[in-house]
Parts: C-alpha cells; sequence; structure tokens
C-alpha cells in the first residue's frame, strides 16, 4: 500500500523559507509522477509543482514558477520542495501525492499524504 508522509510546513514571515519533505513508500513507484498541491480555506485545490519519479521532467504552476523548486536526489530519497521568497497567498495546506500516470499535472492524484500546513504572515 503507497503511503506518504509530508513534513516541513510551519510559519514563516513573508519573503522567507521553507522546504517540504515527502517520503514514499510501499510501491516500486517506477513511472509515477509525483507532486505537491495545496489548498487554502475557500479555495479549490491546486497543483504546486510536479516531478517524474527519476526525477527528470519537472511542472510548475505559473504562480511559483522561479520562487519554488521541486527535486529529489535519486530514487531512494524523498522529493522536496523548497519554497523561497513566500508570499501570504502561499499559506495552505500542503500535500504530497503520487500517481502512476506520467507527466500527470492535475488534481486528481491516486495517492495522498495528511498534508502540511504552511502559513506565510507576518
Amino acid at each position: 500500500q503507497v503511503h506518504l508522509v509530508e513534513s516541513g510546513g510551519g510559519l514563516v514571515q513573508p519573503g522567507g523559507s521553507l522546504r517540504l519533505s515527502c517520503t514514499a513508500s510501499g510501491s516500486t513507484f517506477i513511472g509515477y509522477t509525483m507532486a505537491w498541491l495545496r489548498q487554502a480555506p475557500g479555495k479549490e485545490r491546486e497543483i504546486v509543482a510536479a516531478i517524474g519519479w527519476s526525477g527528470g521532467t519537472k511542472y510548475y504552476a505559473g504562480s511559483v514558477k522561479g520562487r519554488f523548486t521541486i527535486s529529489r536526489d535519486d530514487e531512494n530519497t524523498p522529493v522536496y520542495l523548497q519554497m523561497n521568497a513566500l508570499k501570504p497567498e502561499d499559506t495552505a495546506m500542503y500535500y504530497c501525492a503520487a500517481t502512476p500516470r506520467s507527466y500527470y499535472y492535475g488534481v486528481d492524484y491516486d495517492y495522498w499524504g495528511q498534508g502540511t500546513q504552511v502559513t506565510v504572515s507576518s
């Protein structure tokens, strides 16, 4: 059974940085797309960034491009989301998600972590 565990959320001032981590287990994950999605109160869930399981192809939402970086060192390490120049509008619950579909950049993922809260406020 696929299991995703996030960590690294918290409270940060505008302009600050955070790094989220997602540890995945329970599958070989070959060909999977791994992603970070977020949902703020009263808003729809949106994809933030995605990466292929091998760490090659990456996708970013326009609102975070140039500020956030999704990465992984190899197939045995967590998927990271480095978030820089954070803005109050980045405040949301952030979820790690996975799907067997390659190059999938929607919001309908098959597996989800429990979420980690990111709050950007002075």
